[in-house]
This record gives structure tokens, sequence and C-alpha cells, in this order.
């Protein structure tokens, strides 16, 4: 699995009010940015769920959530690779039964909906509300741009309070193909109408910021979880921790 795994990631990677307001958007010019496509999880917090599967598993709750996040994203890439596509909410509920089964835990149809429900009631990180107004505020244009189900991510948008914060809301089930692929990627150009180098990925994982960076997007690195960066012969133009970081790369 994991030489499957690099092959897919080196495959894809290398094909392919008021003053305030104005001094923002002239900060914004300058960088050149004009548009932002968000991962889902640098905007999502997915630690309930994970928080869920340690009350549920005392014992191997965080060996099951490491063992299920591996799967749930090599799921999508080996079935993108062998043109099998499977949305996100069935790589994930296909990669809770391996994990569940691999460990011998004994996944009950109560516990499977509450794990999987969990996905349905994201919330956001506590940093985001603020950062997206200012982002906004600056003209800056937002979407996602997520493997994610549509459905998954609008809930989450409605339990965050941020329905009127993003232009797009763009999931890879449209083309049916899961990031890093470069269709997949390109959905972005497609909604912003925009040149690549004037919209901002933001990504969560290592492996998404080496996908959009070798697609042509400049990239930023939300590495909230302090990850070493993927080998993978690529790096993004910046990082940080949390959406403040990526506030003073874009906008100062």
């Amino acid at each position: 699995m994991t030489s499957n795994r690099r092959e897919f990631l080196s495959r894809v990677t290398l094909s392919g009010a008021a003053l305030q307001s104005c001094a923002l958007q002239a900060a914004s010019s300058r960088h050149g940015i004009k548009a932002i496509a968000f991962d889902a999880f640098p905007i999502w917090d997915p630690r309930p769920v994970f928080a869920l599967a340690n009350e549920l598993y005392p014992e191997r709750g965080s060996d099951l959530t490491n063992l299920w996040r591996v799967r749930q994203f090599e799921y999508g890439w080996l079935r993108t690779m062998s043109g099998r596509y499977a949305d996100f909410w069935q790589a994930t509920g296909d990669a809770l039964s391996f994990a569940a089964t691999a460990l011998r835990l004994d996944l009950t149809p109560e516990k499977r909906y509450r794990l999987m429900d969990g996905y349905r009631k994201l919330g956001c990180w506590p940093d985001v509300p603020a950062a997206l107004r200012s982002l906004k505020s600056a003209g800056i244009r937002l979407a996602f741009l997520s493997n994610m189900t549509a459905e998954l991510l609008e809930s989450a948008i409605r339990n965050s309070g941020l329905d009127s914060m993003f232009d797009h809301v763009q999931s890879t089930d449209r083309v049916k193909a899961c990031k890093p692929d470069p269709r997949a990627y390109g959905m972005a150009l497609d909604a912003f109408g925009l040149k690549r180098e004037e919209i901002l990925f933001a990504a969560f994982a290592g492996w998404d910021a080496a996908g959009a960076k070798s697609f042509g997007y400049p990239t930023f690195w939300v590495n909230r979880q302090n990850q070493p960066a993927e080998e993978l012969g690529v790096t993004p133009d910046a990082g940080g921790v949390a959406l403040d970081d990526l506030l003073s790369f874009v906008l100062r």
C-alpha cells in the first residue's frame, strides 16, 4: 500500500471600516493573489471524530483513528488510479470497516453510525471565522476544493455559520477524480476564471500541498498537525500552523 501511495502521489504531482478595507485590498493586489481554494480541513476541525473513537474504544481509539485516516485517503487515490471512483463518504466507510477488522474491534452498527455521523457534524477550527472575514474584507474570493462530498461540505458550512463566506463549494465528485489528480485541481480554474498564479491553494496535508504546487498553484500549507514535509520533490510556497499565518502570507 505504501508503494502504491508513493507511486500515485509522485505520478500526479509530477504530471501535471472602508479605509482598512482599501488598505487590505491594495496589499492583496501587490501579492497577486485574487482567490483562495481551500482543502476542507484547514477549515473543518476533525478532532471531535477522533475523540469519539477514543470514547468508543478507550484502549485502541488512537490506533483506529490512525489506520482509518490512512485508508480513507488511500482508497480514494487507488480508486481514482484504477478508474473505479468512489466518493469520500464511501471511501470513509470502507476505510472504517477495514481499520476495525484489522484491529479486531467490534464495530457494531451503532458505533459505525456514530463515527460516520461525526463527519456530518463537523465544525470549524476556532481561528477560522475571523480569518475568513479578513480575507473577504480584502476582496479575496474564497472556495472549497475538496475530496469531501458537497453534502458534507455544505453541512459543515451550516454547522459553522459560514454560509456567506464561500463563492464556490467544489467537490472532486464533479470530475470523479480525487486530489492530487490534476483534474481535481483544475476545478478552481474553471470556478474562478483566473490564472493559476492568481489562485492560492490552502492545503491541510503535505501530499495535497505538493500536488497543488506541482499543478501550478501558489500553495500555502496549513500544517495544523506539525507534520514533516512529504518527499515528493516539490515544496509549498509557505506554511504555518493556523490561518493567521496564511493571512500574513496573503495580505502582508
